[in-house]
């Protein structure tokens, strides 16, 4: 296979991407053509904070081609298709090797320990002999089995390790608990497995509804998964929501009237420098504080008042 490579600016970044994907190449990313050079510069947000442009000053676009289209084809239909003049010397192809794609994603996703006692196994590692929970003494980890998907936490990300590692710490037996943004349902999973009477996940994004289910029933464990709108009235002893600072600082006072008087409260996806922010914010409900701090992000976690 072949990956066709065009050099463009900012502004036709977005434009050349759509084009190509309406022409039909297999995929399309865009990288920064000054990365690893003084010229590098980084280019990220968060929902409601997102640049203006989704781009670079600078621009490679790489398009993954069909076996059976010539690069030089493909880039005569695209001057046609948008009015952007493409010059010789603004594209050019790189062979992509044959390769077993599954084994090498696979490979990226090994078992994940957080703590003490949560183990993440993904499905291809199931029968590892030598995948052994750590010494518990009279207790027993729990183990996950998770595959990466469409939904967001695998316990790979800092801020997913946080939410687990603080879950682990705290004593869940016979506790009503609420995950809130549960992606993939790793938090609602493991609340149940580490001794939860109950658990709520709710997602805005039907996918992740839908992930939750089928990793709790790959688990064994019995999660009610649905949309905001689904779920009861109700407090719940330990509330978690691993999302991000934004929408953390919207839903404030909402995420701390679940939480029963001294019940938990614990929250992710928050960037070092925003937990002040996030803090004087449910302070108003909940006194919070830095739980703990993994890769500059962390978990804020406090107790509701009796």
């Amino acid at each position: 296979m072949r990956e066709l490579i065009l050099h463009c600016s900012e502004q036709q970044a977005e434009s050349l991407s759509d084009a190509l994907l309406e022409l039909g190449v297999l995929s399309v990313s865009v990288e920064d053509a000054d990365e690893h050079t003084d010229q590098e510069k980084p280019l990220f947000g968060e929902p409601g904070l997102e640049p203006e442009v989704l781009a670079w000053q600078r621009n490679r676009v790489v398009a993954l081609l069909p076996e059976d289209v010539e690069p030089e084809d493909m880039v005569a239909q695209l001057q046609e298709h948008v009015d952007i003049s493409v010059p010789a010397n603004a594209w050019s192809v790189r062979d992509v090797p044959d390769s077993d794609w599954v084994r090498i994603t696979q490979a990226q996703f090994g078992p994940i320990r957080v703590g003490e006692k949560v183990l993440i196994v993904p499905s291809w590692h199931r029968d590892d002999p030598d995948l052994v929970m750590p010494d518990q003494g009279d207790e027993s980890g729990v183990r996950i089995e998770l595959d990466p998907g469409l939904a967001f936490g695998t316990g790979s990300h800092p801020t997913t390790h946080l939410c687990l590692h603080w879950l682990s710490d705290a004593d869940l037996a016979d506790q009503r608990v609420l995950d809130y943004g549960c992606g993939s349902g790793i938090l609602a999973i493991a609340a149940k497995k580490l001794g939860a009477s109950s658990v709520d996940a709710v997602d805005i994004d039907e996918q992740a509804v839908s992930s939750t289910i089928y990793n709790a029933e790959v688990n064994q464990v019995a999660v009610n998964a649905s949309l905001p709108d689904a779920l009861e009235d109700g407090q719940y002893d330990v509330v978690v929501a691993n999302i991000l600072s934004g929408p953390l600082k919207v839903m404030a006072s909402m995420l701390c009237g679940r939480v029963r008087p001294g019940g938990y409260l614990a929250l992710s996806g928050i960037l070092d420098w925003q937990a002040e922010d996030l803090i004087k914010t449910y302070g108003q409900w909940i006194p919070m504080e830095v739980w703990q701090e993994r890769e500059g992000w962390v978990c804020l976690a406090g107790r509701r008042p009796a």
